[in-house]
């Protein structure tokens, strides 16, 4: 069952889109990971208000809510109009809670899937970010922003370990603080016979108080896909180290379809750092099966 309804109000428009459907069929088809408490954990949906112009000079809001089977996440950003050669600004608060199964999660099914360990992430985040002008194959975005993680079990409670014992924060309370300075630049170049992508990712943790986070992250992602007749060859390569404080979440987790398929989200490892090489070779079976698709 699902429900979508716009609303115009000026120049306002806020889109709502309900849907119990999924719900209430994984409820049938797969084992409950976690105990629905009310009538409300069974809905699936989205509500999104964007306003083009809050403050009469072309003044961007978008507030956005989405709910999932075992998640959520509340997302406010405000844009404010600057000259096209100038980074633009967006300053964002978004709050989103999930399970952590990259690293405390229970591989199930032969480690093809993970289910949540008892162990959720509860993140607030509030800061700025800054969109350089992008180039015809660049881009960059500078962001800093100030980060609360809180860790729950199922029933909303605080931990400040997994059912095994271990540690789930850095500070060993239930929470973690953090000031985030982040770096990333993206590159992107494609014809009608290949594509390449890569991506920079930076992180440094930034000392405001002797408590909080210290630490340097580094990730990068690259692909390259090339046509070769009717088939096409799909080549990436995935890295990453962080040095310093480093909190059990944030460690690099392999396994996953966007990691090494066949394995649960962390199912195969996690650590301080990894370098996953992976390559594929698709082609269709049946001539024209890939067009009806």
């Amino acid at each position: 069952m699902g429900a979508q309804k716009s609303i115009h109000a000026g120049k306002a428009k806020i889109d709502v889109n309900v849907d119990l459907t999924h719900k209430l069929c994984a409820s049938l088809m797969l084992p409950s990971l976690r105990n629905a408490g009310s009538p409300f954990s069974l809905i699936i949906g989205s509500l999104c208000l964007k306003h083009p112009n809050l403050f009469g000079g072309s003044e961007k809001l978008d507030v956005s809510w989405d709910k999932g089977l075992y998640d959520s996440n509340v997302l406010i950003a405000y844009r404010r109009p600057r000259p096209e050669w100038l980074a633009q600004q967006c300053f964002i608060m978004q709050h989103s809670v999930s399970p952590e199964i990259g690293i405390h999660g229970t591989p199930a099914d032969n480690f093809s899937r993970s289910g949540s360990g008892g162990v959720n992430l509860s993140r607030f985040s509030v800061g700025l970010d800054l969109n350089e002008p992008a180039s015809s194959q660049w881009s960059c975005t500078t962001s800093i922003k100030f980060e609360h993680v809180h860790l729950l079990n199922d029933d909303g409670r605080s931990i400040t370990s997994d059912p095994d014992g271990f540690p789930v924060t850095c500070s060993g309370t239930p929470h973690d603080h953090m000031v985030v300075l982040k770096q990333e630049s993206r590159y992107a170049k494609a014809n009608d016979h290949s594509f390449s992508r890569c991506s920079m990712q930076i992180e440094q943790g930034i000392p405001v108080f002797s408590r909080w986070l210290i630490f340097n992250r580094f990730k990068f992602v690259a692909t390259r896909g090339v046509k070769l007749g009717p088939a096409f060859f799909l080549a990436s390569l995935t890295g990453g180290s962080i040095v310093g404080d480093m909190a059990p979440y944030q460690a690099f987790a392999i396994g996953g379809v966007g990691s090494v398929r066949g394995y649960g989200e962390g199912a195969v490892g996690s650590g301080r750092s990894c370098l996953v090489a992976n390559s594929e070779l698709t082609f269709p079976l049946l001539k024209g099966w890939r067009d009806q698709q």
